[in-house]
């Protein structure tokens, strides 16, 4: 019999629905939600292998205070007591949360109340900081309101779409394809692709403007301009400033500042000029920047210019990069904001102490994501909770972060995962449910609020992260506020909290659904919010004048500069298969053999400049910090910039974390740091060896091995470099063991080992002075099930499968796993379509990702 249980995605914002069918063996198999209003049964392809992340390999199930296990009740005391006695000596601004976009509203809504309305501070904060500060920033002061004004819907409904600072195809990608086939279906419409990369998102467009990094503000202001002549309404505040600055950005100063062909950029503003509905979509490479605040107005003063906004097909839409990242929001977990778009008034603060009955609602907004850790550096913050999120990966100037941790009293850290960078500095560790266990509610990026159900029993001793916080808030003596029993209780009073004294003056408004019995919310569908109001007419200004604002913006380039001694500028970003920090998607093998390990992507011009290679290695550094990557040569970049993908942990890497190079600067306003422009170097590194190797039990790498984490099943399998013996170092692994080594060398270009034991293989090694050709599925294979004769294991030694096994080559399509070399053989056989390839090999055929990769091939 099988189980079907509809849930959502726990990966970006998109929102999409899935359902999880589950049988009475235990299994479970995901597919996307038909019904699901934001994907309608589509799913990109970490979506799709959400199944093969169910596991329980590598999580944390039991309590641990200072490394040892201990049971529930005595470390929720221990930590309750040491919280207490951190606020009696030092006050409640001494103690932090730091949250998660991962976590579920009515987990963030507990977090936020004990902080702000118990503890009495402000410094509850997020890592959604780190992504759509800058876009709340915008739509407050344009609006009045943390509100986006579009749906998914406007996508066919509009006549352009532009998408800055955005690779949609590869971060949003089920919203891209709904885009594809908009597109598709009304061949007029026009795509504008602004962004300094050309990206797999570049596909559909019909105008890529690769503009000089960071100088998205003046395309936006010059258009102003522009627009200013015949189609602004005097109808805004901060009109008069904000076209007194735009007047000064004519096409000849905008093309010259954004180093753009002028033909390019008038292009541009004729089609925005020129449409009766537009669209643009934006998200971090116009939020992560110092001025990125100015930069969300900046697109939002041309929307409102012209009028295309507030009715179909229109509208500034910022694209949230977490699955509640929104909820958030909502519930004010954010420091500069309180619960419900309340914010530190004081007629707010009231009205909050009112609800919540409570005296100590903080007055003051608290410490903001990086001057956050910074005061936990400064030994001002004593105590933090970090809560289902890895800021020693994510946040900027990494080393730092590390060494405020270190230093730290009283780190408490709940998460689903038992290794983590950031685990390593936890004094407290609570289990945490993970998705598929969890049950409650998240709000995508156009405002849907969706369920989050469990299909799966709680492993363990893991336990909801509200229940965590209701515990400790209870044993510091606030127990009638804590006392739920169920998220459904939680949701109820955040449903009412939005209602209450609101009378239409916050635009967060879901009161209707405050008295939902638990079998109601069980079964709720997806909504849009705020919900009290009648479509169309959800648009509309929340500032006490009732009038939108312009917000006056003078474009500025990024505080990051290139020199004579760190001449480029990094760029960092996702990529298509990973998620974040990789703890849930690095643990998919088939979601690595796409890209392998940080690679550093750079023009052809510079690559020659630097004297690196294609594949190569290539050591980057920065003043605050440096790391490996394989060089990828490519007429994608523009001169002068490089990028690197963030994912790669020191669980994955060793020296793969780029944020280890990024500085903490951020924006004034927002609080959002500057992660998309770092001043860097770059080295070309020959080691002495490189390569691949397998082992069955852990291995103990030698301090000078450079290593990138692959995800096999039963098997560790990692990619190498050194300038170390490769030799002297395999033998000092089986040096004792009773293993029975079998090598292969070749005048010094290549070293191959084997190490077998009683019949079974337990080490493999292939090294050479450039990446050796092997063949990793038949690798793995053996170690599964051993070759027996001689001319098998000699194969196998040389790297290579049986003669009935073929090599797929390199992955591009991880949904059905289809490599490289399959691809060109079909290609050569006669497929001479992404269509006909789709036909005979299926790929293309499921999230579409691999699409721009499949059409490069058959160039």
């Amino acid at each position: 019999m099988t189980n079907i249980v509809r849930s959502t995605c726990p990966y970006c914002g998109v929102g999409c629905g899935v359902e999880a069918h589950t049988t009475d063996s235990g299994s479970v198999e995901i597919s996307g939600d038909k019904r699901h209003p934001a994907n309608f049964g589509r799913l990109c392809v970490k979506g799709a292998a959400l199944g093969e992340t169910l596991g329980l390999e590598g999580r944390l199930l039991h309590p641990e205070i200072n490394g040892e296990r201990v049971e529930w009740n005595l470390a929720l005391d221990e930590t309750a007591a040491r919280l207490q006695a951190i606020i009696d000596q030092f006050g409640p601004k001494a103690v932090a949360f730091y949250a998660s976009g991962q976590l579920l509203t009515e987990d963030y809504y507990a977090a936020n109340k004990l902080m702000k309305g118990f503890i009495g501070a402000g410094n509850i904060d997020t890592n959604s900081r780190l992504c759509m500060s800058s876009a709340v920033v915008g739509y407050k002061r344009a609006f009045g309101a943390d509100f986006v004004p579009c749906s998914y819907e406007d996508l066919e409904q509009t006549d352009l779409v532009v998408l800055a600072g955005s690779n949609a195809a590869w971060a949003h990608p089920v919203l891209y394809q709904r885009l594809v086939q908009a597109k598709q279906q009304r061949p007029q419409m026009k795509v504008v692709v602004i962004d300094p990369r050309r990206t797999a998102t570049c596909e559909i467009a019909d105008l890529h403007l690769a503009l000089r990094p960071g100088s998205d503000a003046a395309l936006f202001v010059g258009l102003l301009n522009i627009l200013s002549s015949s189609q602004v309404d005097n109808t805004f505040d901060g009109q008069t400033a904000a076209l007194e600055i735009a007047a000064n950005w004519t096409l000849e100063k905008t093309a010259d500042f954004c180093q753009l062909d002028s033909v390019d950029v008038q292009t541009f503003w004729q089609w925005f000029a020129q449409a009766n509905r537009a669209m643009t979509l934006y998200t971090m490479g116009i939020n992560q920047s110092a001025s990125g605040s100015d930069k969300c107005n900046a697109i939002i003063n041309v929307h409102l210019a012209s009028g295309k906004i507030g009715r179909p097909g229109c509208g500034p839409f910022s694209l949230t990069g977490q699955p509640n990242a929104m909820g958030g929001r909502e519930v004010g977990g954010l420091a500069n904001q309180l619960a419900c778009h309340m914010s530190f008034d004081a007629a707010d603060i009231a009205r909050l102490g009112r609800f919540w009955g409570s005296e100590r609602i903080a007055e003051t907004p608290g410490l903001m994501a990086v001057e956050l850790f910074e005061a936990v550096g400064r030994g001002e913050v004593k105590a933090v909770w970090i809560m289902g999120t890895n800021p020693l990966v994510s946040l900027p100037d990494s080393s730092r972060v590390a060494q405020a941790l270190a230093n730290c009293p009283l780190v408490i850290v709940s998460d689903v995962a038992r290794e983590t960078d950031t685990l390593r500095y936890a004094t407290v560790k609570f289990p945490a449910l993970a998705w598929g266990e969890k049950n409650g509610t998240v709000t995508n990026s156009e405002r849907r609020i969706s369920r989050q159900r469990a299909f799966l029993p709680a492993p363990g001793e893991a336990r909801a992260d509200w229940w965590m916080v209701a515990q400790i808030a209870q044993r510091l003596g606030y127990r009638q506020a804590f006392n739920w029993q169920h998220p459904q209780q939680i949701f109820s009073e955040h449903a009412a909290l939005s209602g209450y004294q609101n009378n239409g003056t916050r635009a967060f408004d879901i009161s209707v659904l405050a008295n939902l019995s638990r079998e109601q919310y069980d079964a709720l569908e997806p909504v849009c919010w705020p919900i009290a109001a009648e479509e169309p007419s959800l648009f509309r200004s929340w500032r006490p004048d009732g009038k939108f604002q312009l917000v006056p913006v003078e474009p500025c380039l990024p505080q990051a500069v290139a020199d004579h001694v760190y001449p480029l500028i990094l760029n960092t970003g996702r990529i298509r298969d990973q998620w974040h920090t990789m703890t849930r998607t690095g643990r998919v093998p088939r979601l690595l053999q796409h890209i392998t390990m940080p690679f550093l992507e750079i023009h052809p011009r510079d690559a020659i400049r630097y004297g690196v290679t294609n594949k190569g290695l290539v050591r980057v550094a920065s003043r605050q910090g440096g790391m490996v990557a394989r060089v990828l040569v490519s007429d994608n970049q523009r001169p002068g910039s490089v990028f690197v993908p963030m994912h790669w942990s020191q669980q994955f890497a060793r020296r793969g974390l780029i944020n280890a190079l990024v500085a903490g600067v951020c924006d004034p306003h927002s609080g959002q740091p500057e992660s998309k422009q770092t001043a860097v170097r770059i080295q070309r590194w020959q080691p002495a060896w490189q390569g691949e190797i397998f082992a069955r039990a852990e291995i103990d790498f030698a301090p000078e091995i450079q290593w990138w984490r692959q995800s096999s099943s039963g098997v560790q399998h990692f990619l190498c470099a050194a300038d170390s013996n490769v030799q002297a170092w395999v033998e000092t692994l089986v040096s004792g063991r009773g293993w029975q080594l079998q090598t292969a060398c070749g005048d010094g270009e290549f070293n191959h080992f084997l190490a077998w034991h009683k019949g079974e293989l337990q080490l493999a090694c292939y090294a050479a002075k450039s990446w050796p050709e092997i063949n990793s599925v038949a690798v793995l294979a053996a170690f599964q099930q051993a070759p027996t004769s001689s001319a098998e294991r000699y194969l196998l030694l040389a790297g290579k499968a049986p003669t009935a096994q073929e090599e797929a080559g390199a992955t591009v399509c991880s949904c059905f796993g289809v490599g490289e070399k399959t691809i060109l053989a079909a290609i050569a056989s006669g497929c001479r379509s992404v269509a006909m390839l789709g036909e005979k090999l299926r790929c293309g055929t499921c999230c579409g990702s691999c699409i721009p990769e499949l059409k490069t091939l058959l160039k």
